[in-house]
């Protein structure tokens, strides 16, 4: 499955948990588990303590998926901080009743790489989409349109060539010539 697809799925999932869809809870459940537990063990390093904190995970994701469009992040790096600094969390409150027994690997999780973008990250990001955005616009209609099929929603070639009613070897010719035009544009 091409990953704009999944995220898209995984995104349609928080959406519908937000509104209290027991059956997409069910759904993403099953379908990013394995990847929260993977981050908890990880921060934890307790397979027992990782099962009951992805399950605790969960029942934060249920309370807070009506956030989830807000935060401009990708649905899977949502997740991901939520496990990450949940773990966290049980850390420091390990640590705190165990003191200094686990400080190293408090301070290891600390270490780990958020997936988050930073609020840097988030400006230059909405830059360089403003900067996609023009260059896209200086493109004819329809193949403006073919590139975010094909470059952002993941069509293949030959739905876009049905949809467009165009030959397959059209809309290759169409692709490749809208990217060498964005290449010339996005260039500084």
């Amino acid at each position: 499955m091409p990953e704009d697809h999944h995220g898209d799925k995984i995104s349609g999932l928080i959406l519908r948990v937000s509104l209290r869809d027991r059956r997409a809870f069910d759904s993403l459940y099953h379908a990013t588990a394995p990847k929260l537990f993977g981050t908890c063990l990880r921060i934890l390093r307790d397979r027992a303590e990782a099962e009951e904190a992805v399950q605790e995970v969960f029942v934060k994701i249920w309370l807070k998926a009506g956030r989830f469009s807000v935060t401009g992040q990708s649905p899977m790096s949502w997740l991901i901080a939520i496990a990450r600094n949940h773990a966290i969390d049980r850390l420091r409150s390990r640590r705190g009743a165990s003191a200094g027994v686990t400080g190293a690997l408090d301070d290891a999780a600390l270490e780990i790489r958020d997936p988050s973008p930073t609020p840097e990250g988030h400006v230059l990001a909405a830059a360089e989409r403003t900067r996609l955005d023009g260059c896209l616009s200086q493109l004819d209609g329809e193949r403006a349109a073919a590139v975010k099929g094909a470059y952002l929603d993941g069509h293949s070639y030959a739905d876009l060539a049905e949809r467009h009613g165009v030959p397959l070897n059209t809309m290759r010719t169409w692709l490749r010539r809208s990217l060498m035009r964005l290449k010339e544009c996005l260039e500084p």
